[in-house]
């Protein structure tokens, strides 16, 4: 008996039930049909099989290769419906938020990588990385592996993390070196990325050494950030001022006004793995302190929410909120007098409260995991008071973990079949819709590219 008639037997008639169970019969129908279509889909496949056993491997080859072609192209267009059904020109009062598919589907995903984070400039670190000459660190972004380095006359370089002989990773962590030796087969590079020994080539013909060095990527810094530019093949030295407009535009003197600088002193990093898409954590952060009183309690309670207001520029949205005075007697003051958080498109926030500046840069790990790196930063003269920075960063760590759980909340949500697209509250989400927006133009007005 047909496997979708056999379980039908057991469901109710649709006719006699309620609405609201009617609609659950209806998903339970459509898991069915998935069954179904998965067990023709597999019965399909071995025939397949059997059909293409008997053919010529070269034809076989060539349709194999049709098929991945017409499947890419179907994934494309897939794609692109999926991010046509968001309409940046709505305004926010009328709009609706992007579909859950922007958080979930996997094709989505790979899309967005190529589009949104390997152009443009993107923050990599931090200056104290790379202070002296050999210093250096590496990382991560999508599928780029890199390795930012200050070479011995103190020149800074970033470069793809990959050895030119056989592909191996070259570097590893961070710290002092004085060169770059793949741990494969030992071809050694200097820091600034030429080819200095390749060994065992005796016999190689049409080799040029000066051809064979690291591929360089185009790094700048920008007060105490280090930035690489992934969509530019070159390493040429950007000025500041440059930097900061493409970056930042008109918020950057904005940024620099509010203690936005390199007069702090680095204290530390935090690192998390959230179980949601990276832009979960975004949206979270851009919501205008709307789930700070129901979520956030310990924090609320030093914040005046009533003041939270939010700007808007080309590419940062900047939210401010004043903190609550103390006592002069209090000693521990980890707020200050007023919160000034910054998000800079497309995964950097910044945040700078009393003496205090921390830095979060959310990483995509796939479509449903991202990873969050926090850098602290404290005014030189409370460097010494080490119960001051515990009790700060033991405060810090309890809105990281809530904030955790409330993402994590959010993805399982996403990807329930009872959502796909929800609303803005007009007059605090402004700064969730503008990152929106920003997510839109990347998406759909950038020519098809792929680094490298």
């Amino acid at each position: 008996m047909d496997v979708k008639m056999l379980l039908l037997q057991k469901l109710p008639v649709l006719n006699n039930l309620p609405e609201s169970h009617r609609t659950q019969s209806h998903i339970i129908n459509k898991s069915i049909n998935q069954s179904k279509s998965s067990f023709d889909m597999n019965h399909n496949r071995r025939r397949s099989h059997q059909i293409h056993s008997n053919v010529n491997s070269s034809d076989y080859s060539f349709q194999e290769f049709r098929c991945d072609e017409e499947s890419s192209k179907n994934r494309s267009r897939k794609v692109e419906r999926m991010v046509g059904e968001f309409n940046p020109k709505t305004p926010v009062e009328e709009a609706f938020t992007p579909p859950s598919s922007w958080y979930t589907d996997p094709n989505f995903y790979d899309f967005e990588l190529n589009r949104v984070f390997y152009t443009g400039w993107q923050v990599v670190g931090y200056t104290e990385q790379i202070k002296e000459p050999h210093d250096y660190f590496t990382g991560r972004l999508g599928n780029i592996e890199y390795v930012v380095s200050r070479d011995e006359k103190g020149m800074l370089h970033a470069f793809h993390n990959v050895c030119r002989h056989h592909a191996s990773l070259l570097a590893a962590g961070a710290g002092k070196k004085s060169c770059f030796v793949c741990p494969y087969h030992g071809w050694t590079y200097g820091l600034d990325g030429t080819l200095v020994k390749a060994t065992r080539i005796t016999g190689i013909k049409n080799f040029k050494a000066n051809e064979m060095g690291l591929v360089p990527l185009r790094v700048a810094i920008w007060g105490p950030f280090v930035l690489i530019n992934f969509g530019v093949k070159s390493n040429d030295s950007p000025n500041l001022k440059g930097v900061g407009n493409e970056w930042l535009g008109d918020a950057a003197e904005i940024m620099s006004a509010n203690g936005v600088d390199t007069s702090l002193k680095y204290v530390c990093r935090r690192t998390y793995m959230l179980e949601c898409n990276w832009k979960v954590f975004c949206d979270n952060y851009l919501d205008g302190g709307y789930h700070v009183p129901y979520a956030h309690k310990g924090l609320a309670s030093g914040l005046q929410l009533d003041s939270y207001s939010t700007e808007m520029y080309e590419k940062v949205s900047i939210q401010s909120c004043n903190g609550i005075s103390r006592d002069s007697g209090e000693e521990f003051d980890r707020l200050g007098r007023k919160a000034f958080y910054a998000f800079v498109y497309p995964n950097f926030m910044i945040n700078r409260y009393g003496p205090w500046m921390d830095t979060n840069l959310v990483l995509p790990m796939g479509p449903w995991k991202c990873q969050v790196i926090f850098d602290y930063f404290l005014d030189g003269s409370l460097m010494g008071d080490s119960d001051f920075i515990g009790k700060s960063l033991q405060d810090s760590e309890r809105v990281q973990e809530e904030d955790i759980t409330l993402c994590k909340a959010v993805q399982h949500g996403l990807e329930s079949p009872a959502y796909n697209v929800g609303r803005y509250s007009p007059s605090i989400e402004m700064a969730m819709h503008h990152f929106h927006c920003l997510l839109h133009q990347n998406l759909s007005t950038f020519q098809n590219h792929h680094h490298m």
